[in-house]
C-alpha cells in the first residue's frame, strides 16, 4: 500500500474531519477481515504494520519454524525460512509477508464493507457530537417533506456536511400552522439520540423552549443576563404567559421583552404566527406573582396555602370570566406558570356563578 493510500486518508480527515488514527485502525480492521475471509487458520497470527513516516502499511504471518509441517497456515518448513533469514532454526517465530493484491473478490469486498462502515460510523459519531452541542437550541431547517396522511414533517436541518433528517411529529407542530415543502422553519431541539440509522433529532415547535430561545435572540438583555426568564407555560398556537424578573432595579425587564414600539415581542409574535404573549413580572412572593399571572384580569385578592401549592384567587364580579379565560386557558396558564394550583372565586358570590379551579 503506498503514498497514495495514505494522502486518500488525508483527504477524507480534511473532507469529513474523521482522524486519520481512526481510519487507520478501520484499515487494520478491514485488512484482518480479508485475511480471515482468505486464511482463517492464520487470523490469530497476523500481524499489521502501520509505517506513516515511509507511508507504507505492510501485513505479515507469524509462523513457527518446522522441519516438518502439519498446518501450513502458520507453520513454515526450516528450508523455506532459511532462504529469508539463513540463522533461521526450528521453533522460531519468523514473520511471513502477505501480498493484499492476492485477496481473493470475497476478502476484498470484507475489507471494502469494513472500511465504508467505518466511515459511516464516524460520520454519524461527528454528526452526533454537533447536534447533542445543539440541544435545547432552535436551529433553522428546510421541510423536504410533509406527509399527507397525519401531518409529520421531515425537515433538514445543519449546513455543509454536518446536516441530519429530523422529523417534526404531527404532536409537536403547532396546531393550524400552514407548512409547505421548501419552507425554512425554526425549530427547537428537544434532544438528541443515537440510533443504528445515525442520529435522531427530536424536533418541536410547541416547546415552551421555543418561545425562550426565541425571546434570547431577540432581546439583548436577556443575552447580556440583565433580564432573566424565570418561567414559561405555554398553550402553541393561541397563547403563552412569560415571567420575566432583573435583579438591576434600573432595567425594566417587561419593557426589554417588549421592545420600543413593541418592535421585540411582535417579531416573535409574527414568528409563532400571531400566538398571543403575555409578559409578567416575577416575585418572589406567592401571592403577588399568582395575582400578576392572572392578568389581563384585576385581583381582589390571594390567599396562599403553601402547604399544598394551592391558593384561593378572589377576582371583581365583572372580572371572572375574563381571569378563567375562555375554556379555562387563563386560569390553566397561570397555574402552570406559577407551579400554585388556582381556585377562582368572585368578590360577591350570592348573585353570580361560581368561579373555577385551574393546575
Amino acid at each position: 500500500m503506498n503514498a497514495e493510500f495514505f494522502d486518500a486518508i488525508a483527504e477524507i480527515e480534511k473532507e469529513k474531519g474523521i482522524p486519520k488514527a481512526y481510519m487507520l485502525e478501520k484499515i487494520n480492521q478491514a485488512l484482518l477481515a480479508a485475511l480471515k475471509k482468505d486464511n482463517p487458520d492464520a487470523a490469530d497470527s497476523v500481524i499489521v504494520d502501520v509505517d506513516e513516516g515511509n507511508k507504507r502499511i505492510d501485513m505479515y504471518i507469524q509462523k513457527t519454524v518446522v522441519e516438518e509441517s502439519e498446518n501450513p497456515a502458520v507453520e513454515i518448513l526450516l528450508d523455506e525460512a532459511r532462504l529469508t533469514d539463513p540463522g533461521a532454526k526450528a521453533g522460531d517465530l519468523v514473520n511471513v509477508g502477505v501480498e493484499t493484491k492476492k485477496f481473493g473478490r470475497i476478502a476484498a469486498q470484507a475489507a471494502k464493507q469494513v472500511i465504508i462502515q467505518g466511515i459511516r460510523e464516524a460520520e454519524r459519531g461527528i454528526i452526533f457530537d454537533e447536534f447533542t452541542s445543539k440541544e435545547h437550541e432552535i436551529l433553522t431547517g428546510v421541510v423536504t417533506r410533509v406527509e399527507p396522511n397525519g401531518g409529520g414533517v421531515s425537515i433538514r436541518i445543519g449546513s455543509g456536511s454536518e446536516t441530519t433528517e429530523s422529523f417534526l411529529t404531527p404532536g409537536e407542530r403547532v396546531p393550524g400552522e400552514e407548512i409547505r415543502e421548501g419552507d425554512h422553519i425554526k425549530v427547537y431541539v428537544v434532544e438528541v439520540r443515537r440510533s443504528t440509522k445515525g442520529p435522531q433529532v427530536m424536533v418541536s415547535r410547541t416547546h415552551p423552549g421555543l418561545v425562550r430561545r426565541l425571546f434570547e435572540l431577540e432581546v439583548p438583555e436577556l443575552f447580556d443576563g440583565l433580564v432573566e426568564i424565570k418561567s414559561i407555560s405555554r398553550e402553541a398556537g393561541s397563547r403563552t404567559k412569560m415571567a420575566v424578573w432583573s435583579n438591576d432595579n434600573a432595567v425594566d425587564p417587561i419593557g426589554a421583552c417588549i421592545g420600543p414600539k413593541g418592535g421585540r415581542v411582535s417579531a416573535i409574535v409574527n414568528e409563532l404566527g400571531g400566538e398571543k404573549i403575555d409578559i409578567i413580572k416575577y416575585s418572589e412572593d406567592p401571592a403577588e406573582f399568582i395575582a400578576a399571572a392572572l392578568a389581563p384580569s384585576d385581583v381582589v385578592s390571594v390567599t396562599v396555602n403553601p402547604n399544598d401549592q394551592s391558593c384561593r384567587v378572589t377576582v371583581p364580579n365583572d372580572q371572572l370570566s375574563l381571569a378563567i379565560g375562555k375554556e379555562g386557558q387563563n386560569a390553566r396558564l397561570a397555574a402552570r406558570l406559577t407551579g400554585y394550583k388556582i381556585d377562582i372565586k368572585p368578590a360577591v358570590q350570592n348573585d353570580t356563578p361560581d368561579g373555577g379551579e385551574a393546575e
